[in-house]
């Protein structure tokens, strides 16, 4: 399963989710520039349980480098798709998380999931020596946060079949669940860092995610939230819009709505609307024209379903003016 998008709309842009993805971003290149230092960089600043438990291994380090360790690795990562894989879950999941706790308080978070998730992986691999590196744990808890505030939530997933590209929109609670049993279960069956995935951090992370969430949204609120909307409020609807049309038994056209914001309505705009009617078209592209009136009607030809005898209908979208965010 391949997450794509999740159905809840932030009101402000993730200035904090961005950042950390940028600076994850640039840490890679600077891994890449290591050459034949890497190993020496990654067991610098990788979590090594065994620079910990093994008083020999220990006194190759000072205590800042043992405390540095301690964060850093949550920024490095092991090859491009490491990368954009946890950086995907972190842009679908982080942006809802941050605009409920705000861009200070999510920012300590996610340094403090990251930080569980390491201890995490120390306690069940005290005497490893392999370095382990990447952001899965602070974005599990991430994600464990997200699983409490918005389990109702759907999440747009491509699954593929043989090739074939489907996509459902699966609830929340469930996506998360399957996910979190499959890092039980994968924990469960491997010795220590099996396969070089560290589970134990990924499960410390989710449910450090879910129990830090309620200790932080305890702790008041300082103002900068409040002051930083003032820069970060979003002024566009989502381009990527799920739209669950409406039709009767005979009736091969199909009804449905989209929203934008005031500014598109002037200036036009282009959404990607993915529709969970049947199994073909399900995602395409619509073209929203400058000057159009909120209540007017875009017509999709040949968009509807297939009705024995009639064809193909159409699809009819009634625009509908979203309050800037």
């Amino acid at each position: 399963m391949i997450p794509i998008r999740d159905t809840i709309e932030s009101r402000n842009y993730p200035v904090v989710t961005h950042t950390i993805i940028g600076i994850n971003v640039v840490l890679f290149l600077l891994e890449l520039a290591q050459g034949p230092r890497m190993d020496r960089f990654l067991l610098t600043y990788g979590l090594v349980p065994a620079r910990y438990s093994i008083p020999a291994i220990a006194a190759h380090f000072t205590i800042g480098e043992q405390i540095t360790a301690l964060f850093s690795f949550m920024f490095l990562h092991g090859g491009v798709w490491h990368l954009v894989g946890n950086m995907w879950s972190l842009y679908i999941f982080g942006d809802n998380v941050e605009d409920r706790l705000g861009p200070l308080r999510y920012a300590v978070f996610y340094l403090a999931c990251g930080w569980v998730s390491g201890i995490a992986h120390l306690v069940f691999n005290w005497h490893s020596q392999v370095p382990t590196i990447g952001a899965s744990g602070a974005i599990a808890g991430v994600m464990g946060a997200y699983f409490i505030l918005y389990p109702r939530a759907r999440i747009l997933t491509l699954i593929p079949v043989f090739f074939i590209p489907y996509f459902l929109e699966i609830p929340a609670f469930f996506f998360l669940g399957v996910w979190f049993l499959l890092q039980f279960l994968s924990a469960a069956g491997s010795q220590g860092q099996g396969a070089g995935i560290a589970w134990w951090a990924h499960i410390g992370g989710f449910l450090f995610g879910m129990i830090g969430l309620l200790m932080f949204r305890r702790v008041p609120s300082l103002g900068v939230s409040d002051r930083a909307r003032a820069f970060t409020a979003r002024t566009k609807s989502p381009r990527l819009q799920v739209i669950r049309p409406t039709g009767s038994l005979n009736d091969p056209n199909l009804y449905g709505t989209i929203g934008i914001t005031a500014r598109e309505a002037v200036a036009g705009s282009r959404k990607v609307v993915n529709i969970p009617w049947g199994f073909q078209k399900r995602l395409f592209t619509v073209v929203v024209p400058p000057g159009v009136r909120p209540g007017s009607t875009l017509r999709l030809r040949g968009m509807g379903k297939d009705v024995p005898g009639m064809g193909s209908g159409d699809l009819y979208l009634q625009v509908v003016l979203r309050p800037d965010r």
